[in-house]
């Protein structure tokens, strides 16, 4: 049986966890599509393999992972379960991004 304070504890992680990722989304989502880019580019411009792509990453892209679908020339930059980017190589045009679906821009005045 679960004790009450295990299920108040799971609740505050929980709940901590829900608040930083609202805070942070956009500079995730930011992020994911810049490694997604990066990725493209290391694996289908340089001819590099993927998980020598990390080494491009700028600090603070560590929890970010890139997967790759060969069939489709497609990289795709994810922090699990939270945001994810896909970028395409086209021999023509190069990395190109996937349409945003994500947070909206929002300028402070």
């Amino acid at each position: 049986m679960i004790t009450a304070s295990v299920l108040g504890f799971a609740l505050l992680v929980g709940g901590s966890s829900y608040a930083w990722i609202g805070r942070h989304r956009a500079q995730l989502e930011l992020g994911v599509g810049y490694a997604a880019r990066v990725g493209c580019g290391c694996r289908y411009l340089d001819g590099r393999p993927l998980g020598d792509c990390h080494k491009d990453f700028e600090p603070g892209m560590e929890p970010i992972r890139l997967t790759e679908d060969p069939a489709s020339k497609t990289v795709t930059a994810s922090v699990p379960l939270i945001v994810s980017r896909s970028v395409r190589y086209d021999p023509l045009l190069g990395c190109q991004a996937e349409a945003f679906k994500g947070t909206p821009l929002v300028v402070q005045h």
